[in-house]
């Protein structure tokens, strides 16, 4: 977690970088050497779909040889990046499978030695889930794609999810409870437009409470503690996490189904 301010990349900004490292790389290589770029995460939503404006870097699973390096940092420095623009840091984390250039999709190619790849819809799900973070957009990127999905008259439904996370993850078990509370509910729920906006500012207001945490703590917040310590900060804010709003939800539409619901008795009176 940080506060300060990091570079946007945008739908726009991220093709024009990748034309120009695409021809960067053909310029140190020539065109018999073919690279390929998985992009992930944020940079692979920013592709797809148009709930999203930003993300602070490009993830990436570069296949290429070692001069595509040297043709990242020429870039960078050409347009004043920061330090690490296209990264594959990705693959330090949970949600990283080696399975994923499976189950990735054509996108474009660029001067004709740069292809781009990104990740399926419920794949990307999958992973976002695997993530599960309240103080960055996994939640809501979840909500947006399945959103825009449903608008495209190509709706993800569970069973497509849960094939998703068996294919990258092994078992539906992989998932943290929090994540398959979520989207147990989410799917129950089928309003994903309205959840999205919500859960964005939830996500907002997470981060933004941490953020001030690490600035009375400086050096406590860790990658093992971060969820712990978001959720207490929440309890602390009095802002219920979206979890929690979806069960309070789930469990008022069903008293008032009940309630609704005629008895035998209303039967045998009509």
């Amino acid at each position: 977690m940080s506060s300060e301010r990091r570079f946007e990349f945008t739908k726009d900004n991220i093709d024009l970088y990748l034309k120009e490292l695409a021809k960067e790389y053909r310029k140190q290589v020539g065109k018999g050497m073919p690279a390929e770029l998985i992009l992930i995460g944020g940079a692979s939503v920013l592709i797809n779909y148009g709930f999203r404006n930003m993300t602070t870097d490009v993830d990436a699973l570069i296949r290429a040889a070692s001069s595509m390096k040297d043709a990242i940092n020429i870039v960078g420095d050409r347009f004043g990046l920061p330090n690490g623009w296209l990264n594959a840091d990705f693959r330090k984390t949970d949600s990283y499978t080696p399975k994923l250039i499976e189950f990735s999709v054509y996108y474009k190619t660029y001067s004709n030695v740069l292809s781009i790849r990104t990740v399926a819809a419920e794949y990307l799900i999958a992973m976002k889930l695997r993530s599960g973070r309240q103080y960055k957009s996994d939640l809501s990127d979840v909500l947006g794609i399945l959103a825009e999905h449903k608008k495209r008259g190509t709706p993800i439904i569970m069973e497509q999810i849960q094939k998703a996370v068996t294919d990258l993850y092994g078992d539906w078990s992989s998932l943290s409870d929090m994540s398959q509370t979520f989207i147990e509910n989410v799917m129950a729920d089928g309003r994903f437009e309205q959840l999205y906006e919500q859960t964005a500012r939830g996500e907002q207001e997470t981060k933004e409470l941490l953020i001030r945490f690490e600035k009375d703590y400086p050096g406590v917040t860790k990658e093992s503690n971060v969820d712990a310590i978001a959720y207490n900060l929440q309890k602390k804010a009095n802002k219920a996490s979206i979890i929690a709003q979806l069960r309070q939800r789930q469990t008022k539409d069903v008293e008032t189904t009940q309630r609704k619901k005629p008895t035998k008795m209303d039967d045998l009176e009509r």
